[in-house]
């Protein structure tokens, strides 16, 4: 008795009777054929090219392996995918190591992956090339995308191992150069973790916000592994520590092996060092080199600005020479504006005296306010003289017409119509004395005004202004100085013709004879006239 792969007994079936062949199921088949296979390449190492790599959504990876005469198809289980050290990719020269079973629901054999590694230097080459290609297609290589490295960082993130001589060459080159700030994210640099730990120390320090904790954001990043082998060197070849170099937000210099090794991460980065102390020296200047330039820099500008300011002396000093005296200039300047000045206060005398003789002359020949006031009283009494002799006598003729009127008429009719033109005078008195009344209140309303008129034009509204009238004993108005000889006596007229008798001084008083005194105007008067008109 036989057991198969399952465990289960495997019977020899009965030959036919007439036949010494025994007859098979297809399963009984299939199962002998797999427990030969798997009994009989438990364990091999196939070198093939890998041909349709395709992942499944459940985590294994399906592909084959083939060569000039032969397919063979492959399998990883989800769970080794994660381990191998190589990513299978199309076209890739491999030489794996598994065992062989076979897969009855198609009636093929495959070999189950349980490690993967390339076939020698060439065909790794081979991958990097076409890693190459496809990520420069991406753009992830662009010169346009790389980030200008800072001139003086305050601080610089490292990434490299903390146990190798890398991190020492690097801050020994640092504090001979110029003392920095650094940070060191610890992390392998080779084997199966380094891929992954690099991308994380690179993304972790873009994450650090500036002035958010203890830890400051770095100002550069680099990147940095001593020599070795090709192999030693694929975890900088890897395509996330690429992506993850490109995407790096904060400048990123790589310095992976020596000046002859060349990586993926150096055409991804924004600057490639040779070796990681040629990194440091990329990433600071020399202090003493600054020092000595700076001061360099400061005689020379001190000796130009010396220069400058020497030059512009002498270009002052020529061009002051083609000048007059400042001084003489002023003061003839001075001397016009002194002539000027006295020659407007002169102008401006003479101009108010002008003025001043001018205003006299016109109030000579303006009337005194009396006088109009007596003109127009004598005119207002002569009008109602005339009106009260033109009444009288209208009043007569219409007395005699009445008169002669009566004496004609004596019927009793005629005695009727007198007594209807009685009637009607009565009826015409009333409007005549409305009408008499009516002229004079217009007369008196032209005169008050008139007189208004006369009072705006006094002098008296001056007065009341707080103004104040000089006249003589005569009642003549002192206008000129020279008329206020020393001694004069005057009379100061103020508002409400309140007078305070003064004398000039700078002189003893002198006695003049009184003139007549002056007969005052009359003032206007309405005569009231009263009678019937016939």
């Amino acid at each position: 008795m036989t057991y198969d792969s399952d465990s289960s007994p495997l019977i020899a079936p009965e030959p036919r009777p007439g036949s010494n062949l025994p007859e098979f199921t297809v399963g009984d088949l299939a199962r002998r054929l797999k427990r030969s296979i798997e009994e009989e390449f438990g364990f091999v190492r196939v070198r093939g090219e890998i041909s349709q790599p395709k992942k499944h959504s459940s985590g294994h990876c399906y592909m084959r392996l083939k060569d000039d005469t032969a397919v063979i198809e492959a399998v990883c289980w989800r769970g080794t995918v994660a381990k191998l050290a190589v990513k299978p990719e199309e076209g890739l020269e491999v030489i794996v190591t598994g065992r062989m079973t076979t897969y009855p629901g198609r009636s093929q054999y495959q070999l189950v992956i349980e490690s993967m590694e390339l076939a020698g230097e060439g065909a790794l080459l081979k991958m990097l090339e076409e890693r190459k290609r496809r990520l420069a297609a991406e753009g992830l290589f662009d010169p346009g995308r790389k980030k200008r490295i800072p001139f003086l960082p305050d601080v610089i993130g490292v990434v490299t191992s903390p146990t190798g001589a890398v991190i020492r060459d690097i801050l020994h080159r640092l504090n001979d150069r110029f003392p920095r700030h650094v940070l060191l994210w610890p992390v392998a640099v080779q084997g199966e973790r380094a891929a992954a730990e690099v991308t994380a120390a690179i993304e972790g320090f873009n994450r650090i916000q500036p002035g958010s904790g203890r830890v400051p954001r770095p100002d550069l990043i680099i990147v940095a592994r001593g020599g070795g082998s090709l192999e030693d060197l694929m975890a900088f070849n890897e395509e996330n520590v690429v992506r993850a170099a490109a995407a790096s937000a904060i400048p990123l210099i790589s310095a992976v092996g020596h000046e002859t090794d060349t990586t993926l991460i150096d055409f991804a980065s924004d600057l490639r060092a040779p070796t990681p102390t040629a990194a440091a020296e990329m990433a600071v200047p020399v202090r003493g080199e600054l020092m000595a330039q700076i001061l360099d820099d400061e005689r020379r500008l001190l000796a130009c600005a010396s220069r400058a300011v020497e030059d512009r002396r002498n270009r002052v000093e020529g061009l002051a020479r083609g000048l007059g005296d400042p001084r003489a200039l002023l003061e003839g300047h001075a001397q016009r504006l002194d002539d000027r000045a006295e020659r407007l206060n002169l102008a401006a005398a003479s101009l108010l005296e002008r003025r001043r003789t001018r205003v006299g002359e016109l109030a000579a020949k303006l009337r005194h306010p009396r006088e109009k006031l007596a003109q127009a009283d004598q005119k207002l009494a002569s009008e109602s003289r005339a009106f009260d002799a033109a009444l009288r006598h209208a009043v007569t003729t219409a007395g005699g017409r009445f008169d002669r009127i009566a004496g004609r008429l004596s019927l009793t009719p005629a005695r009727v119509k007198l007594a209807d033109g009685e009637r009607r005078v009565a009826d015409l008195a009333p409007r005549l004395d409305r009408s008499h009344a009516k002229g004079v209140a217009d007369k008196a309303a032209k005169l008050a005004s008139l007189g208004q008129l006369l009072e705006s034009y006094s002098y008296k509204g001056v007065l009341a202004r707080g103004f104040a009238l000089v006249e003589d004993r005569d009642g003549r108005p002192v206008t000129r100085p020279d008329q206020a000889t020393p001694g004069l006596e005057v009379n100061i007229v103020f508002a409400g013709d309140a007078k305070v008798a003064a004398t000039i001084d700078g002189g003893t008083p002198r006695t003049e004879a009184k003139p007549e005194k002056r007969a005052e105007p009359r003032k206007p008067r309405v005569v009231p006239v009263q009678g019937t008109l016939f």
